[in-house]
């Protein structure tokens, strides 16, 4: 549902670090169970979900929420649980498994996740669902903190220029779509099967939050094609939900073929907190996909974009020429169908790299060279031949670069740096005034530190550049 371009995708899902996590109650009614993580870790016996005696769910000790912490020292290596694969919560799982099954092309959408949402929103509402102890320790739905919740106004006016508001947008607009052309129909086609309470727009609208959040999404096989083959289902996977994430985590989910195992890959001393990862995930994607962000500098995988057309914008600011701007058109042109660059791609900047390298280096290249350069250039095709392997651009050697290319890049975040409605001192102040910033809401807390984390790459840029 999310849409992330031009940048790496985290292998999997975890639990939120902000979310709220509050007995929820059923779906079906009846009250929340006073008692979650006992009842929990009953459940977890009767399944096989084994855990490591050195290790307790508590919220208690941990950054928000539920978490898990170890009661003994762990050494890198060391299970912490392992989940049997009949114990996950998928389309497969779940007691309709079959009926999804065979309704599979009736189900297809642009994200993937219909089936693994139907299946929730039977199973939340079902008394005697295999699942019910592992929904007890839930956030409540209505507390979660997702951009996608917060008033429109107050999300443009928070994140202006991050790219939040933007992928918010598109997620709301497929949401609606896939609910009102295929959920709902499904719904409405197996009244048995979903009570009149979960056939709800908002209700669904919050198991996308909460699977975009908790979801784990199985790596495929090494010798699959990644571009060819689309991406596994995404699934529940009690217990590995429940950690929460740092960039410098200290355990890793690990698959086999009957279990999926949480394995500790750095020494945890007693009483710290055990921490999963989603991937190498930016603030902006942290706050969007999950609802929270790693206060600067923690999160050392922040990421700031350069949207491409804003290069084309900065390479075409004060060319008055006609002529000469047809010709920047055509260079563009040639860069699409090269595949370098698109009308909502962006450039990706790292603290220490560029990680849409190729990309930028391209550009730079076709929209800085020469004329009769660029003519021979795009006439012999030498493009894969000689190009991509001509540059190696890292945030060390930008100021290496020809001045052309530094000036067009300096001008590309200037003008992006004009997209945020705040300047880097104001975000500064605010930072370096502790009474100011606890002033601030929860929001405009995360959202300051999602800016300022872009703004430090950008102004960074900046100074390689000048």
């Amino acid at each position: 549902m999310a849409a992330r371009a031009k940048r790496p995708r985290g292998p999997c899902h975890s639990a939120p670090l902000t979310q709220v996590a509050r007995p929820t109650r059923p779906v079906g009614g009846g009250e929340p169970d006073p008692d979650p993580v006992t009842g929990f870790l009953s459940w977890c016996r009767r399944v096989g979900l084994e855990m490591s005696p050195k290790v307790v769910v508590s919220r208690q000790g941990t950054v928000a929420g539920y978490g898990m912490l170890a009661r003994e020292s762990v050494q890198p290596g060391e299970l912490l649980f392992a989940v049997p694969r009949a114990a996950l919560l998928s389309p497969h799982t779940c007691s309709i498994g079959g009926l999804l099954e065979r309704e599979r092309g009736a189900l297809r959408s642009q994200s993937g996740w219909v089936p693994l949402l139907l299946a929730l929103l039977h199973e939340l509402q079902a008394p005697a669902s295999l699942w019910s102890p592992y929904f007890a320790l839930w956030p409540e739905l209505g507390r979660l903190e997702h951009p996608m919740f917060w008033p429109e106004e107050e999300r443009r006016r928070l994140l202006q220029g991050t790219g939040v508001p933007e992928a918010v947008e598109k997620d709301l607009y497929n949401i609606r779509g896939e609910y009102y052309s295929i959920v709902l129909p499904f719904m409405e086609a197996h009244p048995d099967l979903f009570r009149p309470r979960v056939r709800s727009p908002e209700l669904y609208h919050q198991l996308v939050a909460l699977v975009m959040a908790y979801s784990f999404q199985e790596p495929l096989e090494e010798e699959e094609d990644e571009d060819e083959k689309e991406p596994n289902s995404p699934l529940m996977v009690p217990a590995a939900d429940i950690l929460n994430h740092l960039a410098h985590h200290n355990a890793n989910l690990e698959y086999s073929a009957d279990y999926l195992r949480m394995v500790a890959t750095q020494p945890i001393p007693e009483g710290h907190e055990i921490f999963n990862t989603y991937g190498q995930m930016a603030n902006w994607q942290l706050i969007h996909m999950y609802g929270f962000v790693e206060p600067y500098p923690d999160n050392t995988d922040d990421t700031a974009d350069i949207q491409m057309v804003m290069v084309r914008e900065a390479a075409l600011q004060g060319v008055q020429d006609e002529g000469e701007r047809l010709r920047l058109r055509e260079r563009w042109d040639f860069l699409c169908k090269l595949e370098m660059v698109g009308e909502e791609g962006a450039f990706v900047i790292g603290r220490e790299a560029v990680l849409t390298e190729e990309e930028l280096i391209a550009t730079l290249k076709v929209l800085c060279m020469p004329a009769e350069e660029f003519r021979e250039f795009k006439d012999q095709d030498i493009w894969g031949k000689e190009g991509r392997d001509e540059d190696n651009l890292t945030i060390t050697n930008i100021p290496k670069l020809k001045a052309s290319w530094r000036q067009l890049l300096r001008d590309s975040v200037l003008l992006t740096l004009q997209t945020y409605a705040t300047d880097l001192k104001t975000e500064q102040d605010l930072l370096s005034n502790k009474e100011a910033y606890a002033s601030l809401s929860w929001r405009e807390q995360q959202a300051l530190q999602v800016r300022y984390g872009q703004k430090m790459i950008l102004h960074q840029l900046l100074e390689l550049t000048s």
